[in-house]
């Protein structure tokens, strides 16, 4: 068994390079945090990425920002921070749902946020890594070195294999540096609560609360008993959440909107807990229990979610709750991870992606981790494979 740890894009491309002649499959990981999610690793080879630290480029003028693709996460979160900016799809970490949490600050790496196409409650409004990157540089499968996009954002010329690499969990190419857009952080958030409506009820609200001109930027419910396992003081009755960020005196403004559209019964979370909450949110806190009981990530039609977490509780014990105004379902299973079941209820219901995020290694063997693709998009997805990595060298077996 071999671990190769390249201190620049030079020594990754010899590793891949040694990989492909030696026809040896090989793990790609960074800081590790997400390596309990996707299927076992089949490889004897590690190419670890934790060496390539550092911040190459920061304009905040600009809003973009360049690292190396081992950076941790936290690092970049910091600095940031300092020019009063952010990652703005406010990516979550794993570490806290599969017991990996290291102290303070995020575990994972800026590589790690590409690569598992990151994003957090903010998705709503600004969506995922994907749609925060600007350009990469890379070792394909085929041992080649490649770079895409740049350092502006307005940089696009024919296919942007940037976007090709998010959400490709390290089969396509290791990524060596990224750029990505940043963007101001919010001067302050309130968070508005509405306390004990039942799932389908506050399905309704968040649809009321997204499509009023409050701005709302977040919006998640937390069903009985869930609500008590976050930040807030919220206590065990249903929560519903809605988050208003911007200037003091337009987010003061925006939730006196609210509490009208909600006849004053609202519960209001200022600026520093209101951050640690929806961190909790974004993190899944609620089912960071320490054990490895199934865990799912559903996101389908914020209309149907919560149909489907009904229907499902007929047939399995289930606990749940909902980011993304309902279309992301957090499914903790108290027994078997239902597989089969799950995924015909999420077609009943029009349709959607169950990915199996915790679980031992013996189901995640098992059982299809990710989301089984059509028959067309399986056989452009085996195009896409054959041309980056055609020998299967990189991270095999982990997505199918």
């Amino acid at each position: 068994m071999t671990t190769f740890i390249p201190a620049n894009t030079t020594e990754t491309l010899d590793a891949v390079r040694w990989a492909v002649a030696e026809g040896q499959p090989i793990e790609i990981v960074g800081g590790g945090s997400k390596r309990g999610i996707g299927r076992p690793a089949q490889t004897e080879h590690t190419l670890d990425l934790s060496k390539l630290t550092g911040v190459t480029l920061y304009e905040p003028e600009e809003l973009v920002l360049s690292a190396r693709a081992g950076t941790p996460l936290a690092e970049i979160e910091v600095l940031l921070a300092e020019s009063g900016q952010e990652l703005a799809f406010e990516p979550m970490d794993y570490s806290r749902l599969l017991g990996l949490e290291k102290g303070i600050g995020k575990a994972g790496t800026v590589g790690g946020v590409l690569g598992a196409n990151l994003s957090g409650p903010r998705r709503l409004k600004a969506g995922a890594a994907r749609d925060h990157i600007l350009g990469v540089n890379a070792v394909s499968g085929r041992g080649e070195a490649f770079k895409s996009g740049g350092r502006v954002v307005k940089n696009v010329t024919g296919y942007d294999l940037s976007k090709v690499m998010a959400g490709s969990w390290g089969t396509l190419a290791a990524v060596t540096d990224l750029t990505f857009k940043v963007l101001p952080r919010a001067e302050t958030e309130t968070t508005v609560a509405l306390r004990g409506l039942d799932d389908e009820r506050a399905c309704a609200a968040m649809a009321a609360a997204l499509g009023s001109s409050a701005e709302v930027s977040a919006a998640a419910h937390l069903p009985e008993l869930i609500a008590s396992t976050v930040a807030g003081d919220l206590g065990s009755d249903p929560a519903t959440l809605l988050r208003v960020e911007g200037f003091g005196p337009s987010v003061a403004y925006r939730v006196e909107m609210l509490g009208k559209l909600f006849g004053g019964h609202i519960h209001v979370i200022e600026d520093h807990v209101s951050r640690a909450l929806w961190a909790d949110i974004r993190d899944v806190a609620p089912f960071a229990d320490g054990t490895s009981r199934p865990v799912w990530r559903v996101s389908m039609a914020p209309s149907q979610g919560w149909r489907m977490v009904a229907e499902l509780r007929l047939h399995a014990a289930v606990s749940a709750f909902y980011d993304w105004q309902g279309g992301l379902v957090w499914l903790r299973m108290e027994g078997e991870p239902e597989t089969a079941g799950l995924r015909a209820l999420i077609r009943h219901f029009g349709g959607g992606h169950a990915t199996l995020v915790r679980a031992a290694p013996a189901i995640r063997a098992a059982v299809p981790v990710f989301e089984p693709q059509t028959p067309a998009l399986g056989a452009l997805t085996a195009r896409l494979k054959a041309e980056f990595d055609p020998n299967g060298i990189l991270n095999p077996g982990r997505m199918a």
